[in-house]
């Protein structure tokens, strides 16, 4: 039987080829203009491929037909403007459609050239990218008028037909301890269609399936993975998805390190994922019960995308809570332990993000073998021992020390709200957010209807709160809540110049909460003295276009007033 080989465009990490590999492929190159990429994927696979640009290749088909002659071609475009991140739509789509058409045409020619060994093909990819792939695609669609002819056919005739031959798959359900959605786009040239393998793995309440395990979870990888915080050991530990992987800790690179956060960082992670303006509300820390939610390519602690759970330390604030190490990212992405990356901690980080889920590639594999009439390999072909050398560990076995806060840019623009409640939220701001020009040292309150971007927002004057004491005094506890908040709330509450500059140092100053805080403590205090009742407007109407407002939404613009208020009018105490 000759080889079966591959040739990887986009290369990345080598997540797909690591698929393939485990399937018994050979990977024979990789592409990719990155060169930490092109240096990890050299490393995995003993090779030595050279960083090159894709969209040469958009230009030159005797560039294409000097690429080696492979069983299969895969790849995946970085189409970073067809993201979900980009949910307004109106990124550039211009880049990631010409590296489409720059791995479309090399498809074109291996596959249509004479004595042709292309078996299949195989292209990765986010899922919104799918509604912008052609039907089909003539020779001349992708600019190979004069190849065609060449080679005696019509540059009208179709090169690659793609209708029908793009799916979306879910990594968990191949055994990916993590939910990642993605398009697959190809064809077995044989079959002449793209075949998806069946599942093997569950969602726990499919019972439709009950042969197949449940999908693997974050805590699985958590409870199996040693600890990032455990001494210098040669223990031995068993990889938690693939059997009889069993490594000395000793050798497991990229875990032993801290990846604590500040918490001013974990904070507003907090926030954004449990209590964010007009989105939906997130686990936080993570829920480890399920599979984790994608790896992104920027790990960023602070953002509504950033995994965090809480750090084996048992810290309070600072470093409370940790963002995954390397090594985790890596196996919820289902590399094996083995695999090494190469670069610095954010170029390793982006090479798991960006790469394709090698449990994903290893299930497409065996679809080729079994086109091919290929016995299936049940037990994934893997390095067993990790090739360490050239590899910057990040292991340091030591805890972070937190002497370093970050700060913010001047005049950073603030908004926050303590919660959302009968689809309103009442918000501090130190900007006007119904015209978004720069309010310099100026905090506002205001009130957004809706739980979407663009609904209406009435903004209101400072010392409205004082029309509201009288209302609040007729809630249950309300009388008790107007004491809490005019003796010691309002004390931690400092003047708009030094509140906007604690805000941008993200620290408390002297008796004085930052901003973020303050939201936080008005919080907590309404928690502890609020009711679920309701306020029926009637003879006065603070809530325009609402009927019956929640009380406490009435309790927090009486005390997001008051915090604007005595920032911008400090006499008021």
């Amino acid at each position: 039987m000759d080889e079966l080989t591959v040739l990887d465009l986009f290369c990345g990490a080598g997540g797909f080829s690591e698929g393939f590999r485990q399937q018994g492929f050979t990977i024979v190159m990789g592409i990719d203009h990155w060169k930490p990429a092109i240096d990890t994927f050299n490393h995995n696979f003993d090779l030595d491929c050279k960083v090159q640009n894709m969209l040469d290749y958009l230009y030159s088909t005797e560039k294409i037909e000097a690429l080696p002659d492979t069983t299969v071609i895969i790849g995946s475009p970085p189409c970073v403007s067809f993201s979900n991140s980009n949910r307004s739509g109106k990124a550039d789509k211009s880049l990631g459609l010409q590296l489409i058409k720059a791995f479309l045409r090399i498809i074109a020619v291996k596959k249509h050239q004479p004595g042709s060994q292309l078996q299949a093909w195989f292209m990765e990819n986010v899922t919104k990218s799918i509604a912008h792939l052609a039907p089909v695609y003539t020779f001349r669609d992708l600019d190979l008028d004069d190849w065609a002819r060449a080679h005696r056919k019509r540059p009208s005739s179709v090169a690659i037909a793609m209708a029908e031959h793009s799916v979306v798959i879910n990594s968990a359900d191949y055994g990916s301890p993590q939910a990642r959605k993605r398009a697959i786009s190809g064809n077995i040239i044989r079959l002449r269609r793209l075949v998806v393998p069946p599942a093997t793995h569950r969602e726990p309440g499919d019972l439709t399936v009950p042969q197949l395990p449940v999908y693997r979870t974050l805590g699985l990888i958590r409870e199996h993975l040693p600890s990032p915080n455990a001494a210098l050991s040669n223990r031995q530990f068993a990889d938690p998805l693939y059997p009889g992987l069993n490594l000395s800790r000793a050798l497991l690179t990229d875990h032993f390190y801290d990846t604590g956060l500040y918490g001013s960082e974990w904070r507003n992670s907090m926030h954004l994922k449990i209590n964010h303006p007009y989105m939906g509300i997130m686990s936080f820390p993570e829920n480890e019960n399920k599979p984790s939610r994608t790896i992104t390519a920027t790990k960023i602690g602070t953002s509504r995308e950033a995994i965090i759970y809480r750090s084996e330390y048992g810290r309070n604030g600072d470093g409370e809570f940790r963002t995954p190490t390397v090594r985790e990212a890596a196996t919820l992405m289902s590399f094996p332990a083995s695999y090494q990356f190469l670069g610095s901690e954010g170029a390793k980080w982006r090479l798991a993000g960006n790469a394709v889920c090698p449990s994903v590639g290893r299930n497409f594999a065996a679809t080729v073998r079994s086109a091919m009439g290929l016995p299936p390999i049940t037990e994934p072909l893997i390095r067993r021992m990790p090739k360490l050398k050239g590899v910057k560990n990040l292991n340091t076995f030591q805890e972070a020390l937190f002497n370093d806060p970050p700060v913010r840019n001047k005049g950073s623009r603030f908004r926050r709200h303590p919660f959302k409640d009968g689809n309103i939220t009442v918000t501090l701001s130190n900007y006007d957010i119904t015209n978004t020009e720069e309010t310099e040292f100026r905090w506002m309150t205001s009130v957004q209807y809706g739980n979407g971007d663009g609904f209406p927002t009435m903004n209101f004057e400072d010392e409205q709160f004082r029309e509201l004491e009288p209302i609040i005094r007729t809630f249950p506890n309300g009388q008790r809540f107007i004491e809490v908040i005019n003796n010691g709330f309002s004390e931690r509450i400092a003047d708009a110049t030094r509140l906007q500059s604690m805000y941008e140092q993200q620290q408390d100053l002297e008796n004085y909460l930052e901003p973020t805080r303050l939201i936080e403590r008005l919080a907590a205090i309404i928690e502890l003295y609020a009711v679920d009742a309701v306020f029926e407007q009637q003879g006065q109407i603070i809530f325009p276009n609402k009927r019956a407002v929640p009380q406490r939404q009435v309790m927090a613009l009486y005390g997001v007033n008051k915090i604007a208020t005595v920032a911008n009018t400090p006499e008021i105490h």
